[in-house]
């Protein structure tokens, strides 16, 4: 049974027939628990649009999301803020670390509101961060932060994990490494990753690859053998 349904999602912005946008146009996929997916799209394709729906963030306009047999699209705004806080985890581009606390303490906050988070100090060793604890944002490198936004992530063991552009603030060979654990998280954890990114250069890593273009999903398929990081052309 898939874990995570599309079922025929709509969603128009604006209300005035000159400024009706149809971000989504009926599509459908789904995707299983464990599975590492690229959603892969060029600026404008829709593929942000997923994303905010897919995190609780946007509503559909018609159509409907489910999560293990929960419909997202009925949810009330409080239990949507339940569900974003409790079942989803967030990776951005830009880190979004809050600068004031440490390393460590970002996670640890993160921690504070899941019902049944991981430990915090095996997350941090798993990320690679161990000894870095004590570091405030801005002592740490780009590929640093990006490691503590993803501990900051998994601590509160999400249902899903959500990554928009993960890699697009970091050179290619610490883009790589994030790439590389995020891989390594969902193989290790069991969890549902899905990466958000016009770079078609990591396609073929996934499990999954799910093209949009123009709000229509325009390719899906299972990857059978997945390519290891270490073999893309960056």
């Amino acid at each position: 049974m898939s874990q995570l349904v599309f079922d025929h999602v709509t969603k128009i912005y604006g209300s005035e027939k000159s400024n009706v946008v149809k971000a989504l146009d009926d599509i459908s996929f789904s995707i299983n628990e464990g599975e590492f997916v690229i959603i892969l799209g060029a600026s404008g394709a829709g593929k942000s649009t997923i994303l905010n729906i897919l995190g609780g963030m946007d509503n559909a306009t018609n159509g409907t999301y489910s999560i293990n047999d929960k419909n997202i699209t009925k949810l009330n705004e409080r239990d949507l803020g339940r569900f974003r806080r409790t079942e989803i985890g967030f990776v951005f581009q830009f880190y979004n670390l809050m600068p004031n606390l440490t390393a460590l303490e970002n996670v640890s906050l993160a921690k504070s509101v899941a019902k049944n988070g991981f430990d915090v100090a095996e997350i941090f060793q798993s990320v690679g961060l161990k000894g870095r604890e004590k570091n405030f944002p801005s002592q740490l490198s780009g590929g640093e932060q990006q490691r503590v936004a993803i501990a900051r992530a998994i601590v509160k063991n999400p249902t899903i994990l959500l990554c928009d552009e993960p890699t697009g603030a970091l050179d290619s060979k610490t883009g790589a490494k994030i790439i590389k654990l995020l891989q390594d998280v969902s193989r290790k954890y069991h969890k549902t990753v899905i990466i958000v990114t016009h770079n078609s250069k990591i396609a073929d890593v996934g499990d999954r690859l799910i093209r949009v273009q123009d709000g229509k999903i325009i390719y899906d398929q299972r990857n059978e053998h997945p390519l290891d990081v270490a073999d893309i052309e960056w």
